[in-house]
């Protein structure tokens, strides 16, 4: 039996509360105090990378919803130009092609976004039961990808944390598309929470490959 839009829902967002709040991936813990100031450096900026993703993703949907197309697309250039940068951070580590993947990748992950916001303005179920499956297959990619790139970053963790992410981008969506600013402002907090623990995991699997690069 077909699974409908609520209860795929349902399981995303059930999937983003019951992520720990610390980063869940690798350890430093006997790492050189210099490693782990660059380690915390990276931290940071992939944590500003990561938060602005949802910032500019949050920025897209209030927009779309009240109508100010103008707004949606200047917000979204800054979505898109964010991802590249996500991407970027890890050229220096596995080089070009694989930054141009991870872009290809993010792109599918905010395309998957924004049909089901937009699925959601069109009051369309169908639509955005197929939105979810595209953010829910995309999640897989970009686990597999990463996680055959740093052994590191083990996949089902991974695919975890990213779907996790997902429901919360469908959440938020939903509490704006309902005026329900209180709930969605608790949404917002978990989903900065969450970025911290992406972009902590990654900078610790980074600096655990990496470990000349950190010392």
């Amino acid at each position: 039996m077909k699974r409908t839009t609520p209860s795929i829902i349902a399981a995303c967002i059930a999937a983003a509360f019951a992520m720990p709040a610390t980063p869940v991936l690798a350890q430093h813990s006997h790492s050189a105090p210099a490693a782990d100031v660059k380690i915390q450096q990276t931290g940071a900026a992939l944590r500003d990378l990561w938060i602005g993703h949802i910032f500019w993703v949050r920025n897209v949907a209030i927009h779309t919803l009240s109508g100010d197309a103008t707004a949606a697309g200047e917000a979204e250039k800054q979505a898109v130009a964010n991802a590249r940068q996500i991407a970027a951070a890890i050229e220096p580590y596995y080089g070009k092609e694989a930054s141009e993947k991870l872009f290809g990748l993010l792109a599918g992950h905010y395309n998957a976004v924004k049909h089901y916001l937009q699925a959601t303005v069109a009051g369309s179920k169908t639509k955005q039961d197929t939105a979810v499956q595209a953010l829910t297959a995309n999640a897989r990619d970009i686990a597999t990808f990463l996680s055959k790139a740093n052994p590191n970053l083990p996949f089902d963790t991974l695919n975890g944390l990213l779907v996790a992410h997902g429901g919360h981008h469908i959440q938020e969506i939903e509490q704006l598309r309902a005026k329900q600013y209180a709930e969605e402002a608790q949404t917002w907090e978990a989903m900065k929470k969450h970025m911290y623990v992406i972009a902590d995991a990654l900078a610790e699997a980074l600096a655990k490959q990496f470990a000349a690069k950190f010392s």
